[in-house]
């Protein structure tokens, strides 16, 4: 009997440690697959805003965003109408009005739009492979991860502003955390 209370209460302490653990083991390429699986459901951009609906543009003075809408409507993303064209009087530069309208090729990139101007992402941030993921364990549940996220271009790009980042990466670092019924899961930026 004595024995039987022993094996019950020593089986009792092993099960109570075993349910007491910690958390799980994370490797670098775990802790990139839950970084890209997170990029893809909540992805890094840059966007701009881009005029839409009815556009004016001055002759000399406007001549390189002309331009930009010019190579868009070549790419077939957005579609340019000559509304009208006015000479200026006792002036060299003409007021050309155009109708710019999106195309169906650009929904992909549209991420609010209005009458009069769209939002449009003109750059991803996706995972760079060439680059390791540096991990900087905390404890057993919970880790920060240094990733590279490399730009990828779109060609809405063009509209972009020369002020941004001289670099083709950024590099940000995550907090992972782990849950034992979904495993590692990311639940913030550090």
């Amino acid at each position: 009997m004595k024995t039987l209370s022993a094996f019950f209460f020593a089986s009792a302490f092993l099960f109570l440690i075993s349910g007491c653990k910690k958390g799980g083991s994370i490797d670098e390429g775990t802790a990139a697959g839950v970084i890209s699986n997170y990029l893809q459901t909540n992805p890094e951009y840059e966007g701009i805003k881009l005029d839409i609906g009815e556009v004016k543009f001055r002759g000399r003075k406007d001549a390189v965003a002309l331009g930009r809408y010019k190579g868009l409507e070549e790419k077939g993303l957005i579609v340019l109408k000559l509304d009208q064209q006015k000479k200026r009087f006792l002036s060299k530069d003409s007021l050309y009005v155009y109708i710019v309208s999106l195309t169906d090729k650009s929904k992909p990139y549209v991420l609010k739009q209005d009458a009069n101007k769209a939002t449009i992402r003109a750059l991803d941030y996706i995972l760079d492979d060439e680059k390791p993921v540096k991990l900087i364990k905390g404890d057993a549940r919970i880790a920060r991860v240094t990733v590279t996220l490399k730009k990828k271009t779109n060609d809405f790009a063009v509209f972009l502003s020369a002020k941004g980042s001289p670099a083709n990466f950024v590099t940000k670092t995550y907090k992972l955390k782990f849950r034992k019924e979904e495993g590692w899961i990311l639940v913030g930026e550090s």
